[in-house]
């Protein structure tokens, strides 16, 4: 049995005051999270807030990203050590806000899934296709090469210690959402290809959804036999709609 996990991604957003006040609610209510993990990823600059008020409960800390490098003259960047020293458990890689904004290729992307496994965290590996992608009908090209970057460097066996989140570009953000029959679709071609090399690393990896889900949709999304969590965005900004996702996860 692959153990759920619903892992919150803030992206830049909150204040001191809001992120204490969404993890006090968060606090109140993991309580009726009988089987699904929970993660939380906060801004960098808000890790060590988050840390400190997650310490000791249910809810592990993961961050948005991190440099593919253990140190050095990289102005600007967070190495895993660093997201050690706070306590970190997961690292986001590959978000399509990185990939198709800020120009991540899928190489780069690799050596940051790498990085994170070398310091001990667990990458949750982002991959999906863009609209025009879709349209074409690439996804499973799409989502095979950026799962491929990983496999070709690193073997399949690196897949083992990690979350692979499926996120359609086109439902992060636009309220538009892959139904429950073409995210399963996408998500059992992931574990499949995967399966091809090694059919217990299939089995085991955990596979997030991550286009859009809320409180309204996340049951049955989450009933899908290969869909083993979520990777949420705006709906983990309020305590009650992310419990509410947790609770039908697990």
């Amino acid at each position: 049995m692959r153990k759920p996990i619903v892992a919150g991604n803030w992206k830049m957003n909150g204040t001191l005051e809001s992120i204490r006040e969404l993890v006090a609610g968060l606090k109140a209510g993991i309580g009726e999270v009988n089987v699904a993990e929970v993660v939380v990823c906060a801004p960098a600059i808000y890790i060590a807030e988050a840390s400190a008020l997650t310490g000791g409960t249910a809810i592990a800390l993961g961050s948005q990203d991190l440099s593919n490098a253990a140190s050095g003259a990289y102005t600007g960047e967070i190495s895993g050590s660093m997201l050690n020293d706070f306590n970190c458990q997961y690292a986001i890689v590959g978000h399509s806000e990185r990939r198709h904004g800020r120009g991540e290729s899928d190489q780069l992307v690799a050596e940051k899934f790498k990085a994170a496994q070398d310091s001990g965290l667990t990458p949750i590996l982002c991959i999906g296709e863009l609209l025009e992608e879709r349209e074409e009908g690439v996804t499973e090209q799409v989502c095979a090469r950026q799962m491929d970057a990983v496999i070709n460097a690193y073997g399949v066996a690196a897949l083992q210690n990690s979350v692979i989140a499926y996120e359609p570009v086109w439902a992060i953000g636009t309220g538009k959402t892959a139904s429950p029959e073409q995210a399963q679709e996408v998500h059992a071609f992931v574990r499949s290809h995967i399966a091809k090399q090694d059919q217990l690393v299939a089995d085991g990896v955990r596979i997030q959804y991550g286009g859009s889900m809320n409180a309204a949709n996340a049951a049955e999304l989450l009933a899908q036999p290969d869909i083993d969590g979520g990777l949420i965005g705006g709906a983990s900004l309020k305590s009650e709609d992310f419990l509410t996702i947790c609770r039908a996860a697990g």
